[in-house]
């Protein structure tokens, strides 16, 4: 039996705003979040061989707990009614831990992947659901692009797009507990609603200002996270005083993110910090086409 291989980009998303309201009778927060695509990507390698007994091995340098790709393969073999030998491999460049959903796009990866490999169709709405059984953020990466996310995060409408926008991603190696994150907001049964979404006066697309940037970019999990790791607040300041129009932590953390007007500032003031990066935002389009080069690229060995 032949093996199909293919390698395939799992892309990094930042939080440009997160809303946390009240917590849900299933134990989930009902949330409010724009998600946005960046440049910074792992890549998944995928070798796939049709067999009688399904047999998932990972091979990764970093040291991935509770693999999601993994859980992501047997979840989706299992809905195709198909047994595989499939080997995974992923090249990580996405902190993991960094608030940029290394783990989630990673399954959603494999999720997108796996259908073409087999050449069997999954419904976009079933895989919706799986993806959305495997982690809140998964769905959003089976679109990318710029999404409004509701729910838990994983009931998705398309988002006014930002011109193409440079970032400095700084991720000091901290450790922030996702679970401790939410304890220490306190937020009780009763849902409080949040200042409403500025949707209609989003205007980033059209090269929004600082001020507009600063206005809509806000993190609830700040509050709570900074004062527990205050280094991750002096990250946000050495950000602003460097020039950024905005900075903020993305998901509960621990990675800070500041929007510079140009690319050359971008650079300018990540060479400011020794554990940063730039990245550029990555439209729903250019994702979508990043998706559909790499599968059109399925080679066959054996």
């Amino acid at each position: 039996m032949s093996v199909l291989h293919v390698a395939v980009p799992a892309y990094a998303k930042l939080n440009l705003c997160l809303r946390v309201l009240g917590k849900r009778a299933d134990n989930f927060h009902e949330l409010r979040t724009v998600f946005q695509t960046i440049s910074l990507h792992d890549t998944i390698g995928i070798e796939f061989r049709k067999a009688r007994v399904r047999a998932i091995t990972c091979e990764c340098l970093v040291d991935i707990p509770d693999n999601i790709a993994v859980r992501a393969a047997a979840l989706m073999l299992d809905e195709m009614h198909v047994n595989a030998h499939m080997h995974i491999r992923i090249d990580k460049r996405i902190p993991m831990g960094g608030g940029l959903g290394g783990g989630s796009t990673n399954a959603a990866a494999v999720l997108l992947a796996l259908p073409h490999l087999a050449r069997k169709r999954v419904d976009p709405a079933r895989l919706l659901q799986l993806a959305a059984s495997l982690g809140s953020d998964v769905p959003f990466f089976l679109r990318g692009g710029t999404a409004l996310g509701l729910s838990r995060g994983e009931e998705l409408y398309p988002f006014p797009e930002p011109a193409v926008s440079h970032a400095v991603l700084v991720t000091p190696g901290i450790h922030v507990s996702t679970p401790e994150a939410y304890r220490a907001l306190g937020r009780g049964p009763e849902v409080v609603s949040p200042e409403p979404m500025p949707t209609a006066s989003w205007d980033i697309a059209q090269g929004a200002s600082a001020a507009a940037w600063s206005r809509f970019c806000q993190n609830d999990f700040e509050s709570t996270v900074f004062t527990r790791h205050p280094e991750l607040a002096t990250i946000q300041r050495k950000l602003l005083r460097l020039g950024a129009g905005v900075a903020r932590m993305s998901g509960s953390g621990s990675t800070v993110f500041g929007f510079f007007a140009t690319q050359a500032a971008a650079r300018e003031a990540c060479a400011a910090f020794p554990s940063a990066r730039v990245v550029r935002t990555v439209t729903r389009e250019q994702y979508q086409e990043a998706w559909r080069k790499s599968l059109s690229a399925i080679s066959e060995s054996g």
